[in-house]
């Protein structure tokens, strides 16, 4: 999953998105899938030349996604042909699950020390994450961590103080159960090496001790009788049935092991649990959170000594390991812009993704690449009528429920093909895309219209936020959005309520002015709302009429980009 996820790349549109924005992008994902499908299966690239599909990217998953909130005649839309929604991305900034992240295993915290050291062997790591059986991260164990363990202990009763279990001592010392259970914990006595006499080790070895001795009846004898909780006979000895029948009455565990009495004792610290030692999350430990950014955690991994961090997941579940070196040569996020080009309408942190493909049908923005990039850009009424040409110039079937959403963004953008921005390429899209999906075009515009508007229901912010995006003209920077209905009254209702929710909108945003567009589709007309200190003069400058305080009813105006903006522009240049 880690692997398929970095090969993402995606397609999305611009802030507050549209019918077109989000349609082109789930169709555009969608070629892309299908070609680069085709070329990996064909082995060649040979008669995609226009498509190109860089090398790099031969193997990548494109998915679309939205950066934002769907309005309702998007929800229509996709409901309607029963596609599903594009993936939420509001914010395409790189997030630390973007990077290269080790994913060394975790480890249980009982593990013994030694197998720890084993497992950062294998793995090639340094510091391993201690999970639960749920997989949540708990805490960490590095190398220096056994080090200190080895090198720091002196005290004989660390074994009872980790609440070591007995399966970590015969896994440590290669041992055999001989008698006893392997399931339990020592809790509580010290450890005894019984090198003494039977007389010392009788004054010596006390209730709960673990025991290490040789093949010696007498002793093993003694230590079982003194109730010892464990006794470990090293060199492989066995152990008498009368030793093994005692020990069993007396709840002693005993373990053979292979090895001499200086291996053992020198060993034996080694079957402590790793919990014993971890740094764990009351230690102050500093971890990451797999969808936070990389630009905010960057200054805290720099000034940690440590040379791994966890990351983990909203939920504590443990995701991997990044250090330093992850930060070196990182990958951004790669994205396709369709039906945007500007980085006021782009998705939140667009400066630090990696743009290779722009499609839209705009005028030019502000959108710098950090190195060139494929862009079309046609002066036609909708950017689904591009998706719909690459798909006929790839020759790659348009599925029925594609071409669906397809000619519906169409028929948004151009309001049914009266908009001034319609051309005779979104008209000849519309009607071979309709007849693909099934459609009639005049009975589903009029459901899909009666779908997006009923804007008594919706919020002030659901209404503004719509169709809403931002521009900029030297050092004034506004705002312009646009409600489309064929219902004159619910238009008229809305007015106050949008005069008020602009201005509050321009305050917070420190805009200039800010502009709404209440456009009717049966009268073709469109009453501009206004709020800003010089809009009025912008306004009456650009359309040669006397507004009103704060509106102007514009007959023949139902285009944003085509009617309004180049007129605005023009005014603010001069």
């Amino acid at each position: 999953m880690e692997k398929e996820r970095e090969k993402e790349i995606y397609v999305i549109g611009h802030r507050n998105p549209d019918t077109d924005s989000v349609c082109s992008a789930i169709a555009y994902a969608r070629l892309k899938n299908a070609i680069a499908a085709k070329i990996r299966q064909n082995g060649s690239d040979e008669g995609y030349q226009d498509f190109i599909i860089d090398s790099n990217y031969k193997d990548a998953v494109y998915v679309a996604a939205a950066a934002g909130q769907m309005n309702t005649e998007t929800d229509f839309v996709l409901n309607y042909f029963k596609v599903p929604e594009p993936r939420y991305m509001n914010v395409i900034r790189t997030q630390v699950r973007d990077i290269r992240v080790a994913h060394p295993i975790g480890i249980q915290p009982d593990m013994s020390l030694r197998k720890a050291w084993e497992t950062m062997r294998d793995q090639n790591h340094s510091t391993l994450a201690i999970i639960d059986d749920e997989g949540k991260f708990g805490g960490l164990i590095s190398m220096s961590d056994l080090a200190r363990s080895y090198m720091s202990v002196l005290n004989n009763q660390i074994l009872a103080e980790a609440h070591t279990p007995i399966r970590n001592i015969i896994e440590t010392l290669r041992g055999t159960l001989v008698a006893g259970r392997d399931d339990i914990c020592l809790t509580k006595g010290k450890l005894v090496v019984a090198t003494s006499n039977v007389d010392v080790l009788a004054k010596f070895i006390e209730k709960d001790d673990l025991v290490i001795l040789a093949n010696r009846y007498e002793a093993q004898l003694c230590a079982i009788e003194n109730h010892a909780s464990c006794l470990i006979v090293c060199d492989g000895s066995k152990v008498s049935r009368t030793i093994r029948k005692m020990a069993e009455q007396n709840n002693c565990t005993v373990i053979s092991t292979p090895f001499d009495t200086y291996t053992v004792t020198r060993s034996i610290n080694q079957s402590i649990p790793v919990s014993h030692f971890m740094l764990s999350n009351s230690d102050g430990l500093v971890y990451f959170r797999d969808k936070e950014f990389v630009s905010e955690i960057k200054g805290i991994m720099m000034n940690q000594r440590y040379r791994d961090f966890p990351v983990v997941t909203n939920d504590d579940h443990y995701y991997g390991m990044i250090s330093r070196r992850s930060l070196i040569n990182m990958e951004s996020k790669k994205v396709i812009l369709v039906d945007h080009n500007e980085q006021a309408q782009a998705a939140e942190g667009v400066v630090e993704a990696e743009i290779i493909e722009i499609i839209d049908h705009h005028k030019l923005g502000t959108v710098e690449t950090i190195q060139p990039v494929k862009v079309r850009s046609q002066p036609v009424g909708c950017t689904a009528t591009i998706i719909y040409q690459m798909y006929r110039e790839n020759a790659i079937d348009i599925p029925k429920d594609t071409a669906g959403i397809l000619c519906a963004a169409i028929i948004s953008d151009t309001l049914l093909f009266r908009s001034p921005t319609c051309t005779m390429e979104d008209e000849s899209a519309a009607n071979v895309l309709s007849k693909i999906a099934g459609i009639d075009m005049e009975l589903f515009a009029a459901e899909m219209f009666e779908a997006g508007s009923n804007l008594r229901k919706k919020t002030d912010s659901e209404i503004f936020y719509q169709d809403y995006k931002m521009f900029s003209s030297g050092e004034i920077h506004y705002g312009v959005g646009q409600v489309i209905s064929m219902n004159s009254e619910e238009l008229e209702d809305i007015q106050g309520r949008m005069l008020a929710y602009m201005e509050s909108v321009r305050e917070s945003k420190r805009l200039s002015m800010v502009l709404f567009m209440l456009t009717n589709v049966l009268t073709e007309s469109t009453r501009l709302l206004f709020v800003g200190k010089e809009a009025k003069i912008y306004v009456e400058t650009s359309f040669g009429m006397t507004p009103h305080n704060d509106y102007v009813d514009l007959q023949g105006v139902v285009s944003r980009k085509k009617q309004l903006i180049p007129r605005l522009m023009a005014t603010l240049q001069q």
